[in-house]
């Protein structure tokens, strides 16, 4: 059975995308097969695995609202072993029209259970908020990846993220782990980036992830070719580091 897992924080610029983008395709090289989920009505994931936006006629919202099974909405990316249910602007309108249906948190959960055995790992790609859409990615998943970034205001906001999960625990999903979390635009060269490293591993000593993400040119760069850095330059510095984090993913849960 696969393992869903979410990669949210409501900080928007921590590198969600780029995290869930890569770590997909990174898994997909590594010969996983892997279903990734656009939940963020940017639907920057989908255009970052070169996926015409605008030309998206079933996707996430379709899912959620359980219009069109999930694996109707599932699509052949350009990542290897990667497949993806993309997102598209419409999804803003989710949280509206969810609002007074009953279970609206398990929607995600529920339209998932037919699918899951098709995949190794299942990666959402949440929204910037701590939303309806959020809440019912954390309620499908089986644990949440948080990126932060190694920057001024890092661990600001944090608290109320791990207070939000601990409350989706104790009232939708009481199985829902934290899969680790994962320092991201790090720069060796700032004191500042070396700062935010040891608070962090001082504080949640064994939550965070060996791997850490550094600041590339490439990395930031690949999606505007709609392209993993996997696929755009697998020599890049940021490449080695999601290969990295996707290899320690696979021995975590062996």
């Amino acid at each position: 059975m696969g393992k869903i897992i979410a990669i949210a924080n409501q900080k928007g610029g921590v590198g969600k995308t780029t995290t869930s983008v890569n770590l997909a395709a990174s898994l997909g090289v590594l010969e996983k097969k892997i279903l990734l989920i656009d939940v963020d009505p940017q639907a920057n994931a989908s255009s970052g695995l070169g996926i015409d936006v605008d030309g998206v006629e079933v996707g996430s919202y379709q899912v959620l609202e359980h219009t069109k099974s999930a694996k109707e909405a599932v699509i052949k990316s350009n990542a290897p072993n990667v497949d993806i249910i993309p997102a598209h602007i419409d999804l803003v309108a989710i949280e509206i029209e969810l609002v007074d249906k009953d279970d609206r948190e398990y929607m995600l959960k529920e339209a998932l259970t037919g699918i899951r055995d098709d995949y190794d790992y299942i990666i959402m790609d949440c929204a910037p908020s701590l939303g309806l859409l959020t809440l019912n990615a954390l309620t499908a998943a089986d644990s949440v990846i948080i990126p932060i970034q190694c920057e001024y205001f890092a661990l600001e906001g944090l608290g109320k993220l791990l207070n939000t999960i601990k409350s989706v625990q104790k009232i939708h999903n009481e199985a829902l782990d934290i899969e680790g979390l994962l320092l991201t635009m790090f720069d060796s060269r700032l004191r500042l980036s070396n700062q935010v490293v040891e608070e962090v591993q001082k504080h949640f000593s064994d939550m965070v992830f060996n791997t850490i993400i550094q600041r590339n040119v490439r990395l930031s760069e690949a999606p505007s070719y709609g392209e993993s850095i996997i696929n755009y330059d697998v020599s890049s510095r940021g490449a080695t580091n999601y290969l990295s984090l996707a290899k320690e993913i696979i021995k975590k849960n062996l």
